[in-house]
């Protein structure tokens, strides 16, 4: 049985003093249900060491955790400086070591002293788009203050899919355990898909004053330069922030080719008390526009369903 701390030291006290044996000490102390056995091995301790408590290095030796496997595991689990992209997964390193699953996560947690960060998607710069992105970033944080910051509606346009993601391995049917496969119907066992998925396009701008309603493209209508000034803009997104934010406000857009055509910069110039010109904007940074890197992901999560439209105006 285990022993306290204070049991122990009792114990020894009595044993040392009064010369107490495991007999005694039980009839002493009826009331701690204390076992004999383990009364007498703790003694037993006490006369060859002197002390009750556990000896360093006296636990069972470790069997996995060795130098040379921490070594291995620590060779495994990281990338070479010469390879990228090299390392393996802890299911990976056990079954190429033998080492068990679990004493590899203690290698690596305990002995390695590394954790586990998970890796997210990001848009691949050359050195051209970095050079750019750097100037134009300058470029705008001298432009814009802080204060004017806020005033900045920042626009963008996605697509969504109108079928939702399944997951194959769940989707399971259930069938009498003595039915043969073949005599299922097949509708019941395929899930069909059709050739090109429907599609949604969607519109919206956000900025710290407020955020305009979600404009949606009519399916099979094509989102050129005409399209995006003459509706997207006049009809929709612009009346709407000049209700939000009145005649003070920054127009954002990227550098898709309907922004950045001559007659749309020409109508922004006119129509928008400031905006955010295409060579200005740095290229290839969904990271820099909020509805890109939040927005889009945070709804592309919630309204996967077949009333998309609905959900993402109840979003």
């Amino acid at each position: 049985m285990p022993f306290t701390k204070e049991d122990k030291i009792l114990i020894k006290n009595l044993f040392g003093l009064k010369g107490y044996t495991a007999k005694q000490l039980v009839r002493e102390f009826p009331s701690k249900g204390l076992n004999i056995g383990s009364i007498y091995k703790l003694l037993q301790k006490l006369r060859v060491t002197g002390s009750v408590h556990r000896r360093p290095g006296s636990s069972r030796r470790r069997s996995s955790r060795t130098a040379d496997n921490i070594d291995l595991v620590s060779e495994l689990v990281l990338s070479q400086e010469d390879k990228l992209q090299s390392h393996r997964t802890v299911r990976e390193i056990s079954c190429e070591t033998g080492i068990h699953r679990s004493s590899v996560n203690r290698i690596i947690h305990k002995d390695l002293h590394l954790k586990c960060l998970k890796k997210r998607r990001a848009q691949q710069l050359s050195d051209a788009n970095c050079k750019a992105r750097l100037q134009r970033s300058r470029l705008l944080l001298q432009k814009f203050t802080d204060h004017v910051a806020d005033f900045i509606f920042f626009s963008d346009e996605k697509v969504f899919t109108i079928a939702s993601p399944v997951n194959l391995q769940n989707d399971r049917v259930y069938a009498p355990s003595n039915a043969k496969k073949r005599d299922i119907a097949p509708e019941r066992l395929l899930r069909c898909r059709p050739t090109f998925s429907s599609t949604l396009m969607v519109s919206v701008a956000v900025s710290t004053l407020g955020c305009t309603e979600l404009f949606f493209v009519e399916p099979g209508v094509k989102v050129d330069g005409r399209y995006y000034r003459e509706v997207l803009l006049k009809k929709q997104m612009l009346p709407v922030i000049r209700y939000i934010a009145g005649d003070t406000y920054v127009f954002q857009q990227d550098g898709a080719p309907a922004h950045r055509a001559r007659e749309t910069v020409q109508l922004l110039q006119q129509e928008t008390p400031q905006f955010i010109s295409p060579d200005l904007w740095p290229p290839n940074s969904p990271d820099l526009n909020p509805v890109d890197y939040q927005i889009w992901g945070w709804m592309q999560e919630h309204v996967y369903t077949d009333d998309l439209k609905r959900r993402l105006i109840d979003t």
